[in-house]
């Protein structure tokens, strides 16, 4: 298993960056207007709590996409698939060898 990082692969990670970030916040999204509606809680607590959420999304954001290049790629994929950023079958167009490094990281 070579740590070199094919074209290939830094191609289709380039390409499919926005659309998992887009994917994710959509469904965080939906968790945030959930924290903000809940009737259970104050005002005061929805504004925190709200608060707290986007906290915590904006450091996972910031952990696997801020400063991406082809050397943090592998890191970055890690990450992502730690967070539920994405998923294995997020990985399909990725090389074999660069699939089951990732995989069998995350299964350890």
């Amino acid at each position: 298993m070579s740590s070199e990082v094919l074209e290939s692969d830094w191609k289709v990670y380039r390409k499919s960056l926005e659309g998992w970030r887009e994917r994710y916040l959509a469904k965080q999204n939906e968790k945030l207007i959930k924290i903000v509606i809940n009737t259970e809680h104050t005002p005061t607590e929805q504004f925190w709590n709200a608060k707290g959420f986007v906290d915590e999304q904006a450091k996972i954001l910031q952990d696997c996409l801020d400063h991406h290049s082809r050397s943090n790629m592998f890191m970055s994929l890690l990450l992502m698939l730690r967070y539920e950023l994405i998923n294995e079958s997020d990985l399909n167009e990725f090389s074999e060898d660069l699939r089951s490094r990732l995989v069998q990281l995350i299964n350890s």
